[in-house]
C-alpha cells in the first residue's frame, strides 16, 4: 500500500513538474504583471494626493490674495498652478476665482484669457461650461457678442442649461434679435427651477418683451405646487 502511494505520489510530482516546465514562465509574468500594475496603481494614488495636497496650498495662497484684492499676485499664483498641476480642481477653481478678481479690478482682457483657459483645459464639464458662461459675459460687456454666442455653443454642462440660455438671449437682445432673445429667455424660463429666485428675473425679461410666460404650464411650475 505505502508503495503504491509513493508511486501515486512520484506521477503527480512529475505531472507537476511537467507543467511547470510547459507554464511556469507564463505565470511568472501574469504574477509580474499583476504585482506590477498593483503598484503602479498606489503610485498613482500616492502621486495624485500629493498633487492634490501641493495644488490646495497653493489655491489657498490665491485665494488669500484674492482677499486682499491683489489681481497682480492672484494671477502670478494662478499662472503657477495652471503650469504645475493643470488637470486638477484646484487649477480649475484658482481659474474662475483669478478672473473674477481680474474682471472687478478692469482687468477685462486679463479675465478673458483666465477663463478662456479654464473653458478648455478643465476635466470637468461644469467647469469648463461655468467657464465659457462667464466669459460669455465678459465678452458681451466688450459689445463681441459673435465671440459670446460661440463660448454659449461649447457650454454643455446640463446643470447650467438655463442660465446658458439665459445669457444666451442677453447677447441676442444686445444684438437686436428680439425674437430669437424671447426663445431663449423662454427656454431659461422653463429650464429653470420655479424654487430658484432668478427665474423671476428671466421673467421680467420676457414680460419687457411682451411674451410674459404663464406659470401653469411649465413644468417647473407644476413641480413647485
Amino acid at each position: 500500500m505505502a508503495t503504491h502511494l509513493d508511486l501515486e505520489e512520484q506521477e503527480q510530482l512529475a505531472e507537476l513538474k511537467h507543467f511547470w516546465k510547459q507554464y511556469g514562465n507564463l505565470i511568472t509574468w501574469v504574477l509580474i504583471a499583476a504585482l506590477g500594475a498593483f503598484a503602479a496603481w498606489n503610485g498613482w494614488n500616492l502621486w495624485q494626493r500629493d498633487q492634490a495636497v501641493k495644488a490646495g496650498a497653493m489655491f489657498d495662497e490665491l485665494d488669500k490674495a484674492a482677499q486682499a484684492g491683489d489681481a497682480e499676485r492672484a494671477a502670478r499664483v494662478f499662472a503657477d498652478l495652471k503650469e504645475r498641476y493643470p488637470r486638477t480642481a484646484f487649477a480649475q477653481q484658482g481659474g474662475l476665482l483669478a478672473a473674477k478678481l481680474q474682471f472687478e479690478k478692469g482687468q477685462a482682457d486679463a479675465a478673458r484669457a483666465t477663463l478662456a483657459w479654464v473653458g478648455e483645459h478643465a476635466v470637468e464639464t461644469e467647469y469648463q461650461t461655468l467657464a465659457r458662461l462667464r466669459l460669455a459675459g465678459v465678452l458681451l460687456e466688450q459689445k463681441k457678442y459673435d465671440e459670446a454666442l460661440k463660448e454659449l455653443d461649447g457650454a454643455s454642462a446640463k446643470e447650467f442649461e438655463a442660465l446658458v440660455a439665459d445669457r444666451r438671449g442677453d447677447v441676442l437682445l444686445a444684438q437686436g434679435k428680439k425674437e430669437e432673445a424671447k426663445a431663449a429667455y423662454k427656454k431659461a424660463w422653463q429650464a429653470m427651477d420655479a424654487k430658484v429666485d432668478y427665474r423671476s428675473l428671466i421673467e421680467a425679461k420676457l414680460t419687457a418683451l411682451g411674451a410674459a410666460p404663464v406659470a401653469d404650464k411649465t413644468p417647473g411650475a407644476e413641480a413647485a405646487k
